[in-house]
């Protein structure tokens, strides 16, 4: 059993991001520039915020963080993403999720420049991701592509059943693991709540995807020998042993499943560094016209 060390990759990969980085510079050009949009203080959003500004300061781009009050209108925030829109020294922005719930995420979504949309959650970059083409994919799929990819875990011809079908994680990981690409070529099941042999499926899994946002719930009897197991699930648990009095929670019960493994992540450590190492590779192309030419 191999456990996936995704801090250790992510910072791998945040290094030669940066080199990239400073090549431009030395070329003339300017620094990625990648902008934060955060409604409100929720707690999770601010920490997650200012672990990609420090990302950014890694990587060697420019950064900045717009922030707007709880109340904010619809009307406003759709003033100030055009604004985001228009501006050329903007690469890309990402309008933290979740918003409050007068505001229509969907309609915010469809506002983003899909140029500049480095989540990867625009229709456009939605649909071209769908049929193979190239466009910003969703950081937390794209992380756990990297991982398997930089593991060197064979995916051609393998079973892989991805627990949770959210449009930001298991719908796009479906989508990304059935191409005719490296890692891909899978054999796809998607698993959800309404889902009536959950458990029979997951053991049939060569590859096991859990995003469902439930602590603990892949157990032992659910994983077939010699599985890799991915978990994307980071929930806080209560925790009187800690300081802050909670930890991080995935969706699998690692002490008793890992044993059972070839590879497996930890949360945390594992697919969470991956995702905003992730953003950070979606700005650096939106700034080189990787994907659509500038």
């Amino acid at each position: 059993m191999q456990i996936i060390d995704g801090k250790k990759i992510a910072a791998e990969i945040r290094e030669q991001i940066a080199a990239e980085v400073e090549k431009l510079v030395a070329d003339g050009r300017r620094r990625p520039n990648l902008v934060g949009l955060l409604v409100g203080h929720d707690g999770g959003s601010e920490s997650y915020m200012a672990s990609k500004t420090k990302a950014c300061e890694q990587c060697g781009f420019q950064s900045s963080l717009i922030r707007m009050a709880q109340d904010v209108t619809q009307d406003e925030l759709m003033a100030q993403i055009r604004a985001l829109n228009e501006d050329d020294s903007v690469d890309g922005f990402i309008v933290q999720m979740p918003l409050p719930r007068h505001i229509d995420e969907q309609a915010v979504i469809e506002s983003i420049d899909y140029r500049k949309d480095v989540d990867g959650f625009h229709p456009v970059n939605v649909g071209r991701m769908s049929i193979g083409l190239p466009c910003f994919r969703p950081a937390t799929p794209s992380g756990v592509l990297m991982l398997l990819e930089r593991c060197g875990i064979e995916t051609r011809g393998k079973h892989c059943v991805v627990l949770g079908r959210s449009n930001i994680v298991g719908k796009p990981l479906a989508t990304l693991l059935v191409q005719k690409a490296y890692p891909g070529n899978c054999t796809v099941t998607v698993c959800h709540s309404a889902t009536p042999n959950i458990k029979e499926l997951a053991r049939e899994a060569d590859i096991l995807i859990a995003a469902l946002g439930s602590p603990g719930f892949v157990t032992e009897d659910m994983v077939k020998e010699g599985a890799v197991v991915i978990d994307v699930g980071t929930t806080r648990v209560a925790d009187a042993s800690r300081e802050r009095g909670w930890r991080l929670c995935g969706d699998v019960d690692f002490e008793h499943v890992a044993p059972h493994c070839s590879y497996i992540t930890p949360v945390p450590g594992g697919v969470g560094p991956m995702t905003i190492v992730s953003l950070m590779a979606n700005t650096l192309q939106a700034a080189t016209g990787q994907v659509y030419a500038k």
